[in-house]
Formats: C-alpha cells, structure tokens, sequence
C-alpha cells in the first residue's frame, strides 16, 4: 500500500473511533422549516417544526384564547385552553383567509390549524355556547 494511502486511510479511521467514542461529534444538521408563509395555511402545527420556536403572542381577555406564532414559519394558530364542549376554535388573517376547527367533543383543551401570518395580520377567536359566545385576540 502507498504511504499516500495509508495516510489517508489512518485519518478515517482514526476520526471514525473520535465520532464513536463521542470525543467528536459530527456535525449536526440543521432542522429544516416544514412550512413558510401561505404554504402553512391549513397544516397542522404538531405535525411541523413550527411549535418548537412557536410562542403566544397575544391571549383573549375571557377565556384566554390564545394566538400562537411560528417566527420561522411565519405562521399562526389559535389555542382555546379549557374549551367548553361544542366548541370551536377560528383562525383569520386580513387577507380574508379564515380556518375552522372543531374542539373536542367533551371540551378540552385544542389547536386550531395555521394560516399564514408573513407580512399580514392574523387573529384567532373560540367559539361557544351554540355561537352565542365569542371571544378574540387582537392581531399580530
């Protein structure tokens, strides 16, 4: 074998066992954003990386409805702590894009979809008591 060869076979080798024995990791990649903007709109949040960074931005002054936003995603969703049951929750923006969803049976607490919030405005209401009862964040 070459000394060339030897040489660069050693260095694999050699950095292989450092990985495996945790002295050096490799490098990590980077979580990759699953939805941006309009392309979230409708999408479940827990089944995307926009909960990780997401954070309430504003809450409803009753029954604390929240509006939950994504940076990197640039996208919003409502949240309606301690729903009653036959509720819903809705999620707007001002681009007249609207989304429904309807709360657990029995109550509970439950998410709504997103919709996108890049450079627009969106709010979130719950619903209740037959649509008697509303209750809304302000925009974000």
């Amino acid at each position: 074998m070459k000394s060339a060869t030897k040489q660069k076979l050693s260095i694999v080798l050699t950095t292989a066992a450092l990985v495996a024995g945790g002295l050096m990791s490799a490098p990590a990649a980077s979580a990759a954003t699953s939805c941006l903007g309009a392309t979230c709109n409708g999408v479940n949040p827990a089944n995307t990386t926009c909960q990780n960074d997401a954070r309430t931005v504003r809450t409803g002054p009753f029954r604390g409805v929240e509006l939950r936003y994504s940076p990197s995603c640039r996208a919003a969703w409502g949240r309606f702590p301690n729903a009653p049951k036959g509720s819903h929750i809705e999620i707007k923006n001002n681009q007249g894009k609207k989304y429904t969803t309807n709360g657990p049976s029995g109550g509970g607490t439950y998410y709504s979809v997103m919709i996108n919030d890049k450079d627009v405005k969106a709010w979130a209401c719950g619903v209740w008591d037959g649509g008697n009862q509303m209750e809304c964040t302000e925009d974000y």
